[in-house]
């Protein structure tokens, strides 16, 4: 299938294709990190570039930065960037993260995201196309290449936030702490109130003290089935594509 656009509202457009689209996830990672409009922001594995247009939309963040390893994605981000008259507020570049130091400054981001592949090393089944396999098993990153890549790239007390499968969230504390990263503050969600978590978003801080806090859980869907106000809140005019 041919590209594609959705419109996330107020004027953005995103680039998607059946290789590099992009799911709740990252709308749910997108909200929790929040930028302020001060902070300079990158999101590694951009794919399509979702996480730093949503940025735009909602107007957070100072400059925007989206790397992405796959070409086809980093052309999509750059088209979405174009069509969203937003060439002058995020930046795409086609680049390995764990080569991060040739193309950003140290000490360059207060904030930096990323969507991982959730499989680690030689786990699960193989997804078919190699787009797929990229984004979704470590072939071309594991977390701590992440974490390392984070490490350099944020100031002292700079953010980094991940999201990720419940299975893998002591991996992820290791790998931020083995980077100077502290995490501190944890985040379920769930389908429905009675349902185990199906996903976890965390945030660390470079520098910062040992003390972790665990937020409310957020919960997609309420006992009537219907979308929860604050996942309504996060879609914004994009909702009506959440069902």
């Amino acid at each position: 299938m041919e590209d594609r656009t959705e419109y996330l509202g107020s004027g953005i457009r995103v680039v998607v294709s059946d290789d590099h689209g992009f799911g709740t996830d990252a709308v749910l990672l997108a909200d929790f990190a929040s930028p302020k409009k001060k902070e300079n922001a990158c999101d590694f594995g951009t794919g399509c570039g979702i996480i730093p247009m949503i940025w735009c939309r909602n107007n957070q963040g100072n400059k925007l930065t989206g790397i992405e390893i796959q070409e086809k994605g980093y052309r999509q981000a750059v088209k979405s960037a174009e069509i969203s008259n937003m060439t002058e507020k995020v930046t795409f570049l086609n680049h390995d993260l764990k080569d991060i130091k040739s193309v950003l400054p140290h000490a360059s981001m207060d904030v930096v995201t990323m969507n991982p592949p959730y499989k680690a090393v030689d786990s699960g089944i193989k997804s078919v196309s190699q787009a797929e396999l990229i984004a979704r098993h470590e072939t071309k990153c594991v977390l701590q290449d992440v974490t390392d890549a984070a490490a350099y790239l944020l100031n002292f007390g700079g953010r980094l936030c991940m999201c990720n499968r419940p299975e893998r969230l002591s991996d992820t504390i290791v790998a931020m702490k083995n980077s100077g990263i502290e995490p501190k503050r944890l985040r379920f969600v769930v389908k429905r109130p009675d349902t185990r978590p199906w996903l976890f978003l965390i945030e660390g801080k470079k520098g910062s003290k040992p003390y972790m806090n665990v937020d409310p859980m957020l919960i997609m869907y309420g006992d009537d089935g219907e979308l929860s106000e604050e996942v309504i809140r996060i879609y914004g005019e994009y909702k009506e594509n959440c069902k």
